[in-house]
């Protein structure tokens, strides 16, 4: 097992600060803050375009020693807030390039695997078809990010400028159950056909709570 752990948190757009805020508390060196939007929680509702909201997406990495102060912080710090308020789950991060040096290595605590992280890359505009198959798996919601490609020298030219095309980043949270279905309809989806039109990976994900007051 790796020395260092990502803390992944989802929560309402501009939410994501106080987060962070708690998590310094606890003895994290800070986190980054991307913004991307939730889909809605149904097909019904992604068909008439209602349900999307934006999102703070915190990307932060401990070490495993402090890993449960710091998770233990932002879920006090969300207990104001509705239920269901976000998510926060962690992946294993295996090395760490930091400040000229590079990190790694083993430690003897055991985490107990809650889940799968499947991430999907694709032109922007085809994260909801993705989504679409995904729940018909059993997924129940994701949240996309906006990204964009890398230009190669190869790309096609536009004005002797690269093509460099935007991205969704879908990022989808499964019960380890229902990762191999879930992936298996998402590479049926028409657009993942085509060749260089995404990517699709799972990771496996420790932790994963609800934050926000429990029922």
């Amino acid at each position: 097992m790796s020395s260092f752990k990502m803390i992944i948190s989802i929560v309402p757009h501009d939410k994501g600060e106080a987060l962070t805020r708690a998590a310094v508390q606890a003895g994290c060196m800070g986190g980054t803050v991307l913004m991307g939007r939730g889909l809605a929680k149904s097909n019904f509702g992604a068909i008439l375009g209602t349900g999307e909201t934006k999102k703070d997406i915190i990307y932060m990495v401990v070490e495993n020693s402090t890993k449960d102060r710091i998770v233990e912080s932002i879920i006090d710090s969300c207990k104001g807030e509705k239920s269901g308020f976000g998510q926060l789950f962690t992946c294993e991060v295996n090395h760490l390039f930091k400040a000229g040096a590079l990190s790694g290595g083993e430690d003897s605590m055991n985490t107990k695997k809650s889940g799968d992280m499947i991430t999907v890359i694709v032109n922007k505009g085809y994260a909801d078809d993705i989504m679409f198959a995904a729940r018909k798996a059993g997924a129940t919601g994701g949240t996309v990010i906006n990204a964009r490609g890398t230009a190669r020298e190869d790309d096609e030219k536009f004005f002797g400028v690269h093509i460099v095309p935007e991205k969704d980043m879908l990022i989808i949270v499964v019960d380890s159950d229902k990762k191999d279905q879930v992936m298996k309809s998402i590479s049926e989806v028409k657009c993942l056909k085509e060749a260089g039109m995404g990517i699709a990976f799972s990771s496996e994900v420790s932790d994963f709570c609800l934050l926000g007051k429990t029922k």
